[in-house]
């Protein structure tokens, strides 16, 4: 556990020093770099060969701290170059290293090249690109009839959360198609999954999908890793989340007694210390809907500052953060995995976007006075400003 950059007050809480984390944070990233020209970056420094999701997320590290756009115009596009080279006929991109082993053997569509081309994509925007080729891939899902029934298929039970990352994983690039390749059917079909949402699974009293037990609190941490991937589908449309007072019920119930929001399900032999999926599916949420909503909006600030100080405990003494504390962590893959004690380059984005999401929901809090940058693509690094117009308006 890494506490430099942090300083005891009193009551459990901790002052910040930002730039110190950034610092750090950019140290651990240049320690992943790899040679052979600009973007390639391997996953962890224990990890051998480069791969697109660790180039992907060192693009979104860049460009949260607004250091993207520091980047020269050689390096930025040879980086693009890199990206894009490896975009398949139908859109989707694919690694060679990892594509064909473990979790990617089979290419499933909750974490195979329709989970990676997401990743891509918020790094090409990021370094100001756009994807060059169409998504045929999207093809059968521009069809309304095949994408209802597609919908209705899918597991509502006990892998929800698989479920949330099957539709987000489509729903997010069906969002690119329709706003980077003016693809009207894509968009046509982004309504009808965020109406067909609306209207279907959903269960009203907890603002939450699926069907489980609601007073387990692990199928409630399940149920809002599912939930949390089409909320990012709504917030980027800027569309009202269904029954938001009672996602944010859901949502406060989900945080521990250690600040974080994990159950179990990441972590069976320490349940309080969550991962930073189960962290930020709830703490993004919780976040973005604070600035929407003022029901128990007291509340939701003293859970996100609750949640800040216990996420700034999992950054390691490399300067990045760690998955799950104490825990080894593979993404599926061997050049996608991290022993213990060593910073991955995903939680290390991923804990990164938390706070500094949670810093725009506290602006008077060290995380919010930190200029964060968000660039506006399909995706969890998004955030909406109450003040700003809808761009498409």
């Amino acid at each position: 556990m890494r506490n430099d950059g942090l300083r005891q007050t009193g009551e459990d809480q901790f002052a910040l020093d930002v730039e110190e984390l950034k610092r750090g944070v950019l140290e651990f990233m240049s320690c992943c770099a790899c040679a052979g020209g600009p973007g390639r970056y391997r996953y962890s420094p224990r990890c051998e060969l480069p791969t697109l999701y660790a180039s992907s997320y060192a693009a979104r590290v860049f460009s949260l701290f607004g250091v993207a756009g520091e980047l020269g115009d050689a390096e930025r596009s040879a980086w693009l170059d890199y990206l894009n080279s490896h975009q398949d006929e139908d859109g989707l991109y694919r690694d060679p290293v990892i594509f064909g082993q473990g979790w990617y053997r089979d290419d499933p569509l909750w974490c195979g090249r329709t989970h990676l081309t997401g990743h891509v994509l918020g790094a090409v925007t990021a370094l100001g690109g756009v994807s060059p080729r169409g998504m045929t891939f999207l093809d059968p899902y521009r069809d309304p009839d095949r994408l209802e029934q597609w919908l209705d298929s899918r597991d509502w039970g006990e892998r929800v959360a698989f479920t949330g990352n099957e539709i987000c994983n489509v729903g997010r690039l069906l969002q690119y198609a329709r706003d980077f390749h003016n693809d009207e059917a894509a968009g046509r079909a982004v309504e009808l999954i965020l109406d067909w949402l609306m209207d279907h699974r959903f269960n009203p009293e907890l603002g939450l999908w699926g069907e489980g037990d609601a007073g387990d609190p692990l199928w409630l941490s399940r149920a809002i890793q599912g939930a949390y991937h089409w909320w990012i589908l709504y917030f980027y449309d800027r569309r009202p989340v269904p029954a938001p007072e009672r996602t944010i019920d859901s949502l406060l119930r989900s945080q521990n007694e250690l600040g974080s929001f994990g159950w179990g399900g990441h972590n069976p032999d320490s349940p309080s210390c969550g991962s930073a999926c189960e962290d930020i599916d709830s703490a993004h949420p919780l976040a973005q809907l604070s600035v929407d909503c003022e029901y128990r909006r007291q509340e939701v600030q003293v859970a996100l500052r609750r949640a800040a100080a216990w996420i700034v405990t999992n950054r390691l003494p490399d300067g990045g953060f760690a998955f799950v504390q104490g825990r080894p962590y593979s993404y599926g893959h061997e050049q996608l995995s991290n022993p213990e004690g060593v910073s991955g380059t995903f939680p290390t984005w991923f804990r990164l976007l938390s706070l500094a999401q949670i810093g725009k929901a506290l602006p008077d809090h060290p995380l919010g006075r930190y200029p964060w940058h968000f660039d506006r693509c399909p995706g969890p690094q998004l955030w909406n400003d109450p003040e700003e117009e809808d761009p498409e308006s």
